[in-house]
Order: C-alpha cells, then structure tokens, then sequence
C-alpha cells in the first residue's frame, strides 16, 4: 500500500512542475535568439532545425518536470506507469510533429536549391512526411503495447486492395516520382507538349504537374500523361538558347556590307537589351536565292526562353532602321500579269459573252 501524499510531496512535485515550466521559457526564450542569428547565415538548414527545437525543447522540459513531479508523489506502481507512459506517448507526438516538418522543410530546400527557380516538388515533400508521421505512429502503438505485426499484415493485404482501386492515381505518382528522379523536368523548367501546352513547371506533386503559361493561366497536367507524350525542355541541358530571325536583301547588295552592318546590329542588341547575351558572336548565314533576293538566317543568344520575344523585337527594329539608313533594300516578291488581245475564250466563256452581247447585237 502506498501512504498518503503529505504536504512536502506537494510541494516537492509543485517545484519540479514549474522548474520544467520556467526551463521551458528560458529555452524558449534561447532559441529565439539563436532564430535570429540562425536568418543570418547563408544555410536554410540551420533555420529549420532552430524552429523545430523552438518546439520540442519546451514541450520536453515540461515533460520532464511532469514526470518528476509524478515520481515524488506517492503514486501506485499502475498510476505511475500510466503517467509515464502518457507522457512518453506526448513527446514522441511532439518530436514526431517537428520531424515531419523539419525533414520535410529540407526536402523543400534541396529541390529549391536544385530547381533554379523558385518552385517546389511537393511530391517528395508529401511522401516524405507521410512517412515520418506513419513511423511515429508505430512507435506509438509500440509504446503502448500493442503488437504492430498483425497491423503490419493486415496493411500489406489492404494496400493491395487499394492499389487495385487506385490505378490511376498510382500511376500519376510513380510517374511523378519517375520525371523528378531522371530529372527530365524539374520546377522552374520551360517546356512545350506535343499536344501544344507550354510554359514553366510550377510545381510536381503526387498526381499532377501545374504549369504556367506566358499568359499567366495554369495548366493542369497528370503525371502519366506527361510521362507519355513528347515533350521539349527549353532549360536543359542549358538555359541559354539561340534564337533564329530570318531576313534577305537584293541581288544588287553588297554581301561583306550586308554581313557587316547586320553584325553590328547584333552586338549592339546583345549588348543593352536585357536578356540578351553580351559574349555571343554575330553569326550570319546566307543560304537560299529566293525570287526577289537573298536570304540569310541570323543567329541571337538568349539568356533565357522568354526574353526572345523582347530580344526579336529590338533586334527587327534596329535591323530594318540601320538598312534604312545604309541604303540597303529589302525588296518584296512582285508580280506581273500580262494580258494579250486575241485570246481565245474556252467553250463555256464563249457562250457567256455571247449572251450577254446578245442584247446589244440586236439593238444594232
């Protein structure tokens, strides 16, 4: 039999319960300082880390003046278990939690840090903290006695059911899981469809990738489809490009005068338009001899797929005024139709302008 708490048990279990509660502001109180310095650095890890602690250091110290508290007391062997075990269910929730999110946070950072862009993979994100949370589940039922084997077993033969039932979106998952692994595509890249969908990948979850057109509207791809279909990554291997503008001049230009005038218009564009690259060397190609002049294909750097609109733009402008300025004639095709008096009308137009001068004949 266990005697009666007495006045100095009280006591002695109300000081270890505000010990653990004035140690967990003090930690907290730490932590948030070293939040502070944590922003400073260039790492993102140490700020996750830093947050998580700001969690489960208080929580703990509570506990643990709890726990203490309960040990003073002249509990029974059956109370005292069950308030550690209570207890010990608690942190094992609480660090369960700030896991989840602390390993799920890094995954963020390291596709971020790895997509170019700002963008997430939330496919690695999710599985990632699923996991965390269904192993801190286990350790729970553990905790508490309970056999996992059985649920274990009854999972595996559960899981196969729903597989069945969920074709479809395990599909679109593996195939998620399948283009971030090979790293065909990743958050932050162009790419067009060969159903014509294209703009930048925002982001790749579990069952679709949301894409962002130049238009700014979002287009929603499955996973499975995007597997499939052929696809053009303006991002990889490189970001930069080359853009192709094509022009032509008449036969009586000077070529070595065409070639270097158009040179300095590129230099000059890839120099101040933004986007543009500044190392890029002028390439001008002739290649065809059209109708009414040649023509020749002009080769631009771009940083980037979106700004060889702008980068076009300019360099059309400057080109046509500096041809202009230059003497240099971009002639037209033209046409000319000759028409011979005495042609003969085939059969139906001969008896159509005799009906029609019929009229007149008999007016004669």
């Amino acid at each position: 039999m266990t005697r009666d708490a007495t006045l100095d048990d009280l006591a002695l279990a109300g000081i270890a319960l505000a010990a653990g509660v004035v140690l967990a502001f003090l930690s907290r109180t730490v932590l948030r300082w070293l939040a502070k310095h944590a922003k400073r650095t260039k790492w993102s890890g140490d700020d996750v880390i830093v947050d998580a602690l700001r969690t489960v250091v208080p929580w703990a110290a509570i506990a643990g003046g709890a726990a203490t508290a309960a040990a003073v007391l002249p509990l029974t062997k059956t109370t005292q278990h069950n308030v550690n075990q209570i207890l010990e269910v608690w942190i094992i929730f609480v660090v369960t939690l700030s896991a989840a999110r602390v390993i799920a946070n890094l995954v963020h950072a390291v596709t971020q840090s790895r997509s170019g862009v700002a963008g997430s993979a939330t496919i690695f994100v999710n599985i990632t903290r699923v996991l965390v949370l269904a192993i801190g589940f286990l350790v729970v039922l553990q905790t508490l006695g309970i056999s996992i084997a059985p649920l274990l077993t009854a999972l595996g033969v559960g899981g196969l059911a729903v597989a069945l039932a969920l074709q479809d979106t395990l599909a679109n998952l593996f195939a998620g899981i399948h283009i971030l692994a090979s790293k065909t595509v990743q958050p932050g890249d162009y790419i067009r469809l060969s159903s014509g969908e294209e703009g930048y990948v925002v982001d790749i979850n579990w069952r679709q990738t949301t894409v962002r057109q130049l238009s700014n509207n979002l287009v929603v791809i499955p996973n499975g489809q995007l597997a499939k279909t052929n696809m053009t990554n303006f991002t990889r291997p490189e970001q930069q490009l080359t853009m192709l503008v094509q022009a032509g001049v008449g036969y009586d230009s000077d070529l070595e005068f065409v070639e270097r005038v158009t040179a300095d218009v590129v230099d000059e564009v890839m120099t101040e338009i933004t986007g543009a690259l500044p190392e890029h060397e002028a390439a001008i190609r002739f290649h065809t001899f059209g109708e009414s002049r040649i023509d020749f294909t002009v080769i631009l750097g771009v940083g980037e797929f979106s700004d060889q609109f702008r980068i076009k733009h300019e360099f059309i402008k400057r080109l046509h005024r500096r041809y202009r300025e230059e003497g240099i004639s971009i002639p037209v095709p033209a046409r000319t139709v000759t028409l011979q008096q005495g042609t003969p009308l085939i059969p139906h137009q001969r008896g159509a302008a005799d009906v029609s001068a019929g009229p007149a004949l008999a007016d004669q």
